[in-house]
């Protein structure tokens, strides 16, 4: 499965949303205003799994993980890599963790805890 897609946003035969409402879901509000079509690539976080709109104003570079092949992180994961107490711990690390019971998953996101189990800690 690539980590990739598309998102189609149609409002051609719909009132759009209001320019609150677009500001308030990360839009631009003319690319989803009445009779407008958006389109956009999408991508997932290696790190978090989260799924990113790509948007297509956006100026900066976006983030890669080289620890994990060059992967796309999103800018959450991407600003919690750059801490000085960073642990790197990418999803398949913690799916391999919890599968061979060395440990248990008690929340996700960009900073998941994890409790060894007392097998082979990580």
């Amino acid at each position: 499965m690539k980590p990739e897609g598309e998102l189609f946003v149609d409002h051609r035969a719909s009132p759009g949303l209001t320019p609150e409402q677009a500001r308030r879901l990360g839009y631009e509000p003319s690319q989803v205003r009445e009779g407008a079509l958006f389109e956009a690539a999408t991508m997932q976080c290696v790190h978090c799994q989260r799924i990113v709109v790509k948007n297509p104003l956006r100026d900066r570079e976006r983030s890669f993980c080289m620890q994990c092949g060059g992967a796309y992180i999103c800018d959450l994961c991407d600003d919690d890599r750059r801490k000085p107490d960073y642990e790197h711990m990418p999803f398949k690390k913690i799916v391999d963790l919890v599968a061979t019971g060395k440990a248990t998953l008690v929340s996700l996101g960009v900073r998941p805890l994890l409790i060894p189990t007392g097998k082979k800690e990580f």
